[in-house]
């Protein structure tokens, strides 16, 4: 498949990338509690930014690229979702101040790019070498989806064992490491000799993380598009604005208590496409997955573990006592 990305693209493309991520940088210099209002504000532009991409997309290079962009932001947006919920694990593992929560989420969102282009790079040269990398691609999110189904199906938790963290222990081996935090910075002079900050082991567990992320989300979506430039603009689009986001659900990503069932039916599906198209290149007969199929059963998966996850809340609140109502709401004149 050709790209719709010529090099100026490219360049601008990346470009913007960069003026984004220096002006996230801005805002967090200072570090704050981000109010409701700023951060519900940095996420409608977050999400505006895609839908003004896609369309120009739609309108520029047709209707099918338009349409594998918002497939592939929509599967990376929701993978972003459970890589939001195990930062907000890590933020309270290592007791992240209030303040300093959006600049540990902007590290990580830079980690994850970074690494994510990797990957990117790394998966259309496998695809150039040969159709059989769609075939190892569909395995490995076959197989997440299985362990992650089971994960749910058992109730397991995200589990953060900072201690067992080897890139973490190794730096304590490495270096001292203070108390407490010092704002933003991850290395402080102490007694004559440099030690790290807390800072700088929860980074370092968020770019771990990130690794584990990167491995199921670029071959997800390469089960949408081939074009590597869609590739890196739907997992840009979907990072950016995960530190807004975050501030906007913190408070809401633990009721999404079927989050995991509907990712792990969206790799699963997503997997068995990828394997369904390397069959039809191999062999004819065998049926390819349309796009905007793949799009319809995303989009209702993730309305229905949502709605599947309120009711599951609203059953488990614990039933007010007979009577309080009545005895409690104040008295009503109904002359």
């Amino acid at each position: 498949m050709e790209s719709i990305a010529s090099p100026q693209l490219w360049a601008i493309s990346i470009a913007v990338l960069l003026g984004l991520l220096a002006l996230d940088f801005v805002v967090t210099r200072r570090p704050h509690d981000v109010p409701m209002r700023e951060a519900i504000a940095w996420t409608v532009f977050y999400l505006a930014l895609p839908v003004v991409f896609g369309a120009y997309v739609w309108l520029d290079h047709g209707s099918r690229p338009g349409v594998e962009f918002f497939t592939g932001y929509v599967v990376e947006k929701s993978l972003s979702v459970d890589n939001l919920f195990v930062f907000m694990l890590l933020l309270t593992a290592f007791a992240v101040p209030t303040k300093l929560a959006q600049r540990v989420l902007l590290y990580g969102i830079v980690g994850a790019l970074v690494l994510r282009a990797i990957f990117i790079a790394a998966g259309a040269a496998m695809l150039s070498a040969g159709t059989w990398a769609f075939l190892v691609f569909g395995a490995i999110l076959v197989i997440t989806a299985v362990k992650v189904m089971r994960d749910a199906v058992r109730g397991a938790d995200h589990e953060v064992d900072i201690d067992k963290m080897r890139g973490v222990r190794l730096l304590r081996r490495l270096m001292p490491v203070t108390d407490q935090y010092h704002d933003a910075r991850l290395t402080i002079k102490q007694a004559g000799r440099r030690a790290l900050t807390p800072m700088a082991l929860v980074v370092t567990a968020v770019f771990l993380t990130d690794i584990v992320f990167a491995v199921d989300s670029v071959p997800a979506v390469y089960g949408v598009t081939e074009d590597p430039y869609l590739v890196f603009a739907t997992n840009a689009f979907a990072l950016l604005g995960l530190r807004a986001l975050y501030f906007v659900l913190r408070n809401a990503l633990s009721q999404l208590r079927h989050l995991n069932h509907g990712l792990a039916i969206i790799l699963g599906f997503i997997g068995a496409k990828l394997i369904l198209h390397w069959a039809h290149t191999v062999w004819s007969w065998v049926p390819d997955v349309p796009t905007p199929l793949s799009l319809l059963v995303i989009v209702l998966t993730l309305a229905t573990v949502t709605v599947t996850s309120l009711r599951a809340n609203a059953k488990s609140r614990p039933a007010e006592p007979a009577g309080t109502d009545s005895a409690d709401a104040p008295a009503v004149d109904r002359r």
